[in-house]
């Protein structure tokens, strides 16, 4: 009977500490830019599908985070302190393409929307006029972690467009050069989020033969 008892007590003590790891195995853990990257975040909040407000945060390497983000539509913007009678422009770029220790081509433009109404973007709706559609953050493998940033500028009364060249490729975008040229000086609101290839990931398992990988492009 004795014998019973500790082989019950047993399976008990190893299917709890089972669950207990796998428990903090599903922990998903958010870390928080350093303090230096905080500096840019400033009354913008990003919301992406199941990470919410990654504003100022590291995508987590959790739940596949690292690789959805590279599929997933545009996130949702808000800027909690439009004014609602204004028109706002936002950009979102990386300066860290194709690697942070090597910006190359800086800045990737990945998202420019302008007239978009305060009352909107005040909601989290970023409506007007988008003269860089949305592309989705998609750092290089062994490229180590890029920053995404993003900004809110006021926009004065006037017609914002890109030259011809600046269509031509979203890298190697001279950004100050596009801002002095509309006469927009400090953005009313700005932030950052940041992650790395999902391959890079230590997490990450080589997938099996017959398994197909999207190719990552530097952006």
């Amino acid at each position: 009977m004795h014998w019973t008892m500790r082989l019950a007590a047993a399976a008990l003590f190893l299917s709890l500490t089972m669950v207990v790891t796998r428990d903090m195995e599903d922990l998903c853990l958010y870390e928080a830019l350093s303090d230096a990257d905080a500096v840019l975040c400033k009354g913008l909040e990003v919301f992406y599908p199941e990470l919410g407000n990654i504003g100022c945060m590291f995508v987590p390497d959790c739940n596949n985070y690292r690789q959805k983000i590279t599929h997933w539509a545009e996130p949702l913007v808000k800027f909690p302190g439009a004014l609602e009678g204004a028109t706002y422009i936002l950009v979102m770029v990386d300066p860290d393409a194709p690697s942070r220790s090597s910006p190359k081509a800086q800045f990737w433009r990945h998202w420019l929307v302008t007239d978009i109404k305060g009352a909107d973007i005040k909601k989290g709706k970023v409506q007007g006029q988008e003269l860089s559609p949305y592309q989705p953050p998609s750092p290089p493998v062994k490229s180590g972690f890029h920053r995404y940033q993003f900004f809110v500028y006021l926009q004065e009364k006037q017609n914002i467009s890109l030259h011809s060249k600046e269509n031509k490729t979203r890298g190697s975008w001279k950004m100050d050069k596009f801002l002095n040229r509309f006469h927009l000086s400090e953005p009313e609101a700005s932030t950052q989020f940041m992650t790395q290839n999902y391959q890079d990931s230590p997490n990450y398992q080589t997938p099996g033969a017959g398994n197909s990988e999207p190719k990552d492009k530097p952006k």
